[in-house]
């Protein structure tokens, strides 16, 4: 299919597509890598009057240090430019396990951090990363600026706090804690396909071995990315090792609310979420180890 009529625009700086935006509000969608959004017009689930294409403004393509104490990434940075960049390797290594699942290197070339975060689809890994991560976003509208935690961010499933006139312009990404060592792991039917679930660990352990910190956050099982919590709590102060690794799982699969599809079960689902937490877990501490011994 082709997708309906719409006037083009192509913007060449933020100025210009948040005058663009304020103009034409609920009517213009905003084109980044267009690895949603084409296929989106194409099925004529959408039908914007207007495109707004922000391929050109080279100034939210950018991936910088914030005073060593976290990075910040443009909204336009290629998930390719992510992926194998050692800036982000080195301060959000997370960001990196986690691209590797995001569709086909073909997809990764085009699409954005920014495309991704805004898209919001449950079973996308980028926001359940940002979530763990405790990232912060940056909005702009014409006449405002506004910053909102990635927690508060993604309101259901493909539904965000952006008011129609606003861009995600901006991510920042707050250092983590020495001794954290992170996974991602998720299961689909094909590799490069959207996940059945997913589950992004972080785990900072204390200088005696127990942990200190816990973040765990589920993708694809409900319908939007959350922390689990309670997991989260039943970690902290606990040994790390298999023990509080396998009740903070079986609290996941207690805790998670996820509905049958026709790709899987609920209850397969939520079996699945609390595996892959205990699996996660037992990786993330790995890693600490293997950087300590380093």
């Amino acid at each position: 299919m082709k997708p309906p009529r719409f006037v083009y625009h192509d913007p060449e700086s933020l100025s210009e597509a948040l005058s663009l935006l304020a103009e034409f509000g609920d009517e213009a969608r905003v084109l980044a890598g267009g690895q949603s959004l084409v296929p989106i017009l194409n099925f004529r689930l959408a039908r914007p009057g207007h495109l707004i294409d922000i391929n050109g403004i080279s100034e939210l393509a950018a991936i910088g240090t914030d005073d060593g104490i976290g990075l910040r990434v443009g909204a336009m940075v290629r998930q390719r430019a992510l992926e194998r960049s050692d800036v982000v390797l080195e301060h959000a290594p997370v960001v990196a396990q986690a691209l590797p699942f995001v569709g086909h290197p073909q997809i990764r070339n085009r699409g954005t951090l920014g495309g991704s975060l805004a898209h919001a689809d449950s079973a996308a890994e980028l926001p359940a990363v940002m979530v763990a991560l405790d990232a912060v976003f940056t909005l702009r509208s014409q006449h405002r600026q506004r910053t909102v935690a990635a927690a508060d961010f993604f309101v259901g499933q493909l539904s965000t706090l952006l008011q129609p006139d606003e861009m995600l312009t901006e991510v920042h990404i707050p250092a983590c804690p020495e001794q954290t060592g992170s996974s991602v792991m998720e299961v689909a039917v094909r590799r490069g396909d959207f996940a059945l679930g997913g589950v992004v660990t972080l785990l900072t352990l204390n200088i005696g071995g127990s942990v200190g910190r816990a973040r765990i956050v589920c993708f694809g099982v409900e319908e939007r990315p959350l922390r689990q919590t309670e997991a989260e709590q039943s970690l902290e102060g606990a040994p790390a090792g298999e023990a509080a690794f396998g009740e903070a799982g079986r609290i996941v699969s207690a805790r998670v609310e996820s509905a049958d599809d026709i790709h899987a079960s609920a209850g397969y689902r939520r079996r699945l979420a609390g595996v892959l937490t205990r699996r996660t877990l037992a990786e993330a501490l790995a890693r600490v180890k293997q950087v300590a011994a380093a």
